[in-house]
């Protein structure tokens, strides 16, 4: 089974309304559609926008689902030249950007974990070739491989985003992903992400470039999702 996850409505009802056999449950204020995408087996939730809802949507997806792989799907913004509107992050590994306890002696992004510290979470190799993959199959040229920050904010203005690109290396920025890779990474589950930029490093007001943007964003990353998935059948 893969499990499907994604903050927003635009970024999964796509996915929800082409599968089939499909039953809801709601579990801890979190939607959870089970099914079938093809003949692969799926369940997709809604989980709401935000770190610790990404959180409680990972932790209960894998208690009550057990699924195989997780995806965190939907849409992001540049913290990079290279990444335009519309361009496909697959990301290699995941930062919180904003744990800080550098005051400490640690490093940026140390995350505090019952077996120890830990600040870039990886990715699932496998998961990332299946994403390029998938991207190659839709036709997608415009799609890099890259780290994504993760943090409880809505990063705007280029000084804001390159400084994410300096501190870490991150070519996207985004408000779940991170999260969504600790969950994984401690119940010892594959994960992936997968975001469509919808704002970009540009002189663009932000919140506009986001507006106009994030539906045909969400719909990109979509549409990849959903051949990896047939790809599997």
């Amino acid at each position: 089974m893969i499990g499907i996850i994604g903050a927003m409505d635009i970024e999964v009802n796509g996915i929800t309304e082409k599968m089939t056999d499909t039953k809801t449950r709601t579990i801890s204020g979190v939607r959870f559609v089970s099914g079938k995408l093809g003949n692969k087996e799926c369940v997709v939730a809604k989980c709401g926008i935000g770190k610790v809802n990404a959180a409680i949507t990972a932790q209960t997806m894998i208690l009550e689902f057990s699924p195989d792989k997780i995806i965190n799907t939907g849409i992001a913004g540049s913290t990079s030249n290279k990444t335009h509107i519309g361009y496909i992050v697959i990301s290699d590994s995941v930062i919180q950007h904003d744990m800080d306890t550098t005051i400490l002696g640690d490093k940026p992004g140390t995350l505090f974990l019952p077996d120890g510290t830990v600040t870039d979470i990886p990715c699932s190799r496998e998961l990332i070739a299946e994403l390029e993959k998938a991207c190659i199959k839709t036709g997608e040229k415009n799609y890099i491989i890259g780290k994504t920050a993760t943090g409880d904010q809505f990063i705007s203005g280029n000084d804001k985003r390159s400084a994410l690109n300096e501190k870490f290396g991150a070519v996207a920025c985004e408000m779940e992903g991170g999260s969504i890779g600790q969950v994984c990474y401690v119940n010892k589950v594959p994960f992936a992400v997968l975001r469509s930029i919808s704002d970009s490093m540009s002189d663009e007001d932000d919140a506009v470039e986001y507006s106009v943007f994030s539906r045909s964003a969400a719909e990109k990353a979509i549409n990849i999702i959903t051949a990896l998935v047939y790809d599997e059948n």
